[in-house]
């Protein structure tokens, strides 16, 4: 799978597909594909969990804020309930990344028909055009 492929609106990437990713793009057996997935999730679950910030190039940032108690409400009741303190794990995606998802979501008009900058390379135009190909013939 590669990282710019096409997937339909509303899927959801699982641990399986980015074992199956490792597999196919770098060779290895899919044990070792599932185990170098987990080893991954697991680092950057357990820096999170610590506290700091997992701050990935090109990607994000994944930032653990602190929300002091608050009073909320019930909304069967409408009785107040306090909210206690918490420790909550946001993600911030790069400047590259929100252009790119934007980029993506772009109309044809004002790209020239394609939903790609200039800076990509052919094949991401291509298969872009070939997914617009497809949808317009279904």
């Amino acid at each position: 799978m590669e990282a710019n492929e096409l997937r339909p609106e509303g899927r959801t990437v699982t641990r399986a597909d980015l074992a199956e990713a490792v597999y196919r793009e770098l060779g290895l057996s899919r044990t070792e594909s599932a185990a170098m997935v987990e080893m991954v999730l697991a680092e950057i679950s357990d820096t999170i969990i610590s506290g700091e910030t997992v701050k990935l190039s090109s990607f994000g940032s994944f930032v653990v804020r602190s929300k002091g108690q608050r009073v909320g409400r019930n909304p069967k009741t409408g009785k107040e309930v306090p909210i206690p303190p918490r420790r909550v794990t946001v993600f911030k995606p790069s400047n590259i990344m929100k252009q790119r998802i934007n980029e993506c979501l772009a109309p044809e008009e004002e790209t020239g028909g394609a939903a790609i900058s200039s800076g990509a390379d052919a094949g991401n135009a291509r298969r872009l055009k070939a997914a617009e190909a497809d949808v317009a013939t279904t």
